[in-house]
């Protein structure tokens, strides 16, 4: 026998239990944390199942509002839904002055049809009564464009009048636009002007367009001097 030998070989034997003791106290420890933190995911993979659902709700319903989701068929966002429904209102009252400036010939009609750019709900289509059909509104001509703009403006003015609890909108004031219109269309746009006064209307006409003159009795005329300008009065009356 060699005792030297065997008390070096329990010498390790003694040390390799003692790293294997420590590795299993180790090994329990972190195995009892790691059961600890699945409990605790498992509590909260269950907590969030409500939580999910919810914001499947509200993303379903944001993504359908802003217009992105796929069951938004016309991607309208939430705003032009609700604004569609005032512009019929719009296109609907321009509609009444339009027939009358265009001698019966258009109207306006509102669309919800996709546009160019993938989004729908607030486009308007002129019906021309001479053919029959819809086409859009860039196909109208200068004069044309100006008096459907106007109409627009003043159908615009009759909703918000009624929409707002009897505030009315006495003064209108209307920018240029005429000197596109022919002789016969400016006297039907003028004839729609004239019966706002009926509804005790103000209407207001900027412009350079010298027929007018012969037409509106009423007048400020400005006049361009060298140190500044100056403004005039007209009513008609050869003496103002």
């Amino acid at each position: 026998a060699d005792p030297d030998a065997a008390a070096g070989r329990l010498a390790a034997a003694d040390t390799a239990l003692r790293d294997a003791a420590s590795a299993l106290a180790s090994a329990r420890d972190r195995a009892a944390e790691l059961d600890a933190l699945s409990e605790e995911a498992t509590t909260s993979v269950r907590g969030s199942v409500p939580l999910r659902a919810e914001y499947e709700r509200v993303a379903r319903l944001a993504a359908l509002t802003a217009g992105t989701s796929a069951e938004n068929e016309r991607r309208m966002r939430l705003e032009s839904y609700v604004l569609a429904a005032r512009l019929e209102q719009v296109a609907a009252a321009a509609t009444e002055r339009l027939l009358r400036m265009s001698a019966g010939r258009y109207s306006l009609t509102h669309s919800d049809a996709r546009s160019g750019g993938g989004r729908s709900g607030l486009g308007l289509r002129v019906v021309d009564a001479w053919t029959g059909r819809e086409r859009d509104t860039a196909t109208l001509s200068g004069g044309e464009t100006f008096f459907a703009s106007l109409a627009l403006a003043l159908g615009l003015a009759d909703v918000v009048t009624e929409e707002a609890g009897g505030v009315r909108l006495d003064t209108l004031f209307i920018d240029e636009g005429f000197g596109s219109l022919d002789e016969q269309t400016l006297d039907e746009v003028l004839d729609v002007l004239d019966s706002l006064r009926e509804r005790d209307r103000s209407v207001g006409i900027v412009s350079h367009v010298a027929d007018l003159r012969r037409r509106i009795p009423t007048q400020l005329e400005v006049v361009k001097e060298r140190h500044g300008s100056t403004v005039r009065l007209r009513t008609g009356a050869p003496a103002d």
